[in-house]
């Protein structure tokens, strides 16, 4: 099966279009967060989503975890997909999902230990997909993606193999560690950001390889 590739913080409609045009399934846009790169406000994101061709989709990174604010920034912004990037109780996800009907939902894992495998699990059942990352919400200003650090990819291997819904893996994937990564974990998708950028701006010449890292 092709592994599906999502381009997250998108910055601009030109930002999207190149994406999409070297094959991005996906296109991530960054809303307000405490910590990492990419971030826009809602009105900016509000602007580039309609610009974003069927059957590409379009996932709002938001930090909310209470189910009314996760279901207003989507309200603000049209997105398709919902990345949640921090905890979210599973009651806030029933309200999201009785909500936002269309909406898919996409649950984000820190992987940092081994517990983060029951999480994944547990997290699954209320999720259209899940995305490993590698940030960390313990810490006193949260790291809830944007790293460009990788993890233990065993244990995402791990998760890849017993979750009932497709896994995106993220964290520090580029063009020179795409194909072990697709290898090793067997995910159904990549998500990367800064692995394809030069001074904060997308890189047309690192997605052309990127892609030919992941298609050949």
């Amino acid at each position: 099966m092709r592994t599906r590739v999502k381009v997250c913080c998108i910055s601009s409609r030109e930002e999207a279009r190149l994406a999409v045009a070297y094959g991005a399934d996906a296109l991530g846009l960054v809303g307000p967060m405490p910590s990492g790169p990419g971030v826009l406000k809602d009105a900016e994101i509000a602007r580039i989503i309609p610009g974003i061709p069927p059957p590409v989709a379009s996932f709002l990174l938001t930090s909310e975890v209470a189910a009314p604010d996760i279901i207003a920034h989507q309200k603000r912004v049209g997105a398709n997909t919902l990345q949640l990037v921090d905890s979210v109780e599973a009651a806030a996800c029933t309200a999201v999902r009785q909500a936002l009907p269309t909406v898919r939902l996409v649950r984000v894992i820190h992987i940092l230990d081994e517990t983060a495998v029951e999480e994944a699990l547990q997290a699954a059942e209320q999720a259209d997909a899940l995305l490993l990352d590698s940030g960390n919400p313990n810490l006193k200003v949260k790291q809830l993606g944007g790293t460009g650090r990788a993890h233990n990819w065993a244990l995402s291997r791990k998760i890849v193999a017993q979750a009932t819904v497709p896994v995106f893996l993220a964290g520090g994937l580029s063009a020179a560690n795409a194909a072990r990564a697709i290898e090793e974990v067997q995910p159904f998708g990549l998500d990367l950001c800064s692995g394809v950028r030069t001074a904060g701006q997308l890189d047309e010449a690192k997605l052309n390889v990127f892609f030919q890292a992941v298609y050949g």
